[in-house]
């Protein structure tokens, strides 16, 4: 049996699964800002998925962010509590087991790559925008980490082609402006409509608001496409993938889907004006199981990295 927890900003999601049988799921809070409570927390809902399926199982983790390589604390977190913690011999002392941690954007990509909306094709980037923004490349159904565990970190880049009014844009936590994830993730998306309109809303309200015609949530969900399809223009021209997942909560809009492929046509390297981008964008098959199947598939040969 293999257990998959996917740690996020503000829930531990756990599945176990026997073979492609899925034998149990719980998903608990994330103790935020508390790291010991965090350990807790995942260590008891291995306890409980196991004692609910019935067998003792491998264990894979996704996190947001990735362990140093040379060090194996935990870098790069946007849950900046895990930051510089030794997370898997913390884990692994406490399960008394190995523990296989990732990237949870990777953990995305393996899932969507292997039985998911990419399934079949060469070249996948797959991006989680929710909390944060991240994303993961499989290359022939490897899941691309580097030397610096860092490949996929599309989100702390600069927004490509910015505007005026987006430079030096928001500050991020990493210490950086205008980097993609202030702008493309869900407190991104509020924070600009609040600064634009001193209304505060969240996406979800945003997006119903638009539905009914308020030109104005309109206008910033229209804003928000336009910068999505720079920034994935800018991937197409570097990685020119089949097939580009969303996921996270952001995926749920549906007008993306339409609107960013036609927007990122402009951006994209072209050999001549009649050429066509065949890049897809498409929306997780997986939802927000993604992740944590992903997990669980850090012990099998999909979950191999290159």
């Amino acid at each position: 049996m293999r257990i998959g927890i996917d740690l996020g900003g503000t829930k531990i999601e756990g599945i176990a699964l026997d073979g492609i049988r899925e034998a149990a799921r719980l998903r608990v809070d994330t103790p935020r800002d508390d790291y010991d409570a965090t350990l807790t927390a995942i260590a008891q809902l291995v306890v409980d998925l196991e004692r609910r399926a019935g067998a003792r199982g491998t264990v894979g983790l996704g996190i947001p962010g990735t362990l140093a390589p040379a060090t194996g604390l935990v870098k790069n977190a946007n849950s900046t509590w895990l930051l510089g913690k030794p997370l898997r011999e913390d884990l692994q002392r406490r399960l008394d087991r190995e523990v296989r941690i990732a990237n949870d954007a990777n953990c995305f990509a393996v899932s969507e790559a292997a039985d998911g909306a990419a399934a079949g094709t060469a070249i996948v980037f797959a991006v989680i925008v929710g909390t944060g923004t991240g994303a993961g490349v499989v290359v022939n159904g490897l899941v691309l980490t580097g030397p610096n565990g860092i490949a996929g970190e599309w989100g702390h880049n600069p927004l490509p082609w910015a505007l005026e009014d987006e430079r030096p844009g928001p500050l991020c936590y990493c210490g950086k402006h205008g980097c993609i994830e202030t702008f493309l993730s869900g407190p991104g998306l509020s924070s600009e409509h609040q600064r634009r309109t001193g209304q505060s809303l969240t996406t979800s309200a945003l997006v119903a608001r638009a539905k009914t015609g308020d030109t104005v949530a309109d206008d910033t969900i229209s804003r928000y496409e336009h910068r999505m399809a720079r920034a994935l223009a800018a991937v197409i021209n570097m990685l020119d993938p089949d097939v580009i997942v969303l996921g996270g909560g952001m995926s749920n809009i549906d007008r993306l889907y339409e609107h960013v492929p036609k927007l990122w046509q402009p951006y994209v390297f072209s050999a001549g004006a009649d050429d066509v981008v065949r890049t897809r964008l498409v929306r997780a098959a997986h939802g927000d199981s993604s992740g944590v199947r992903g997990a669980a598939w850090l012990w099998t040969d999909q979950g191999r990295s290159s």
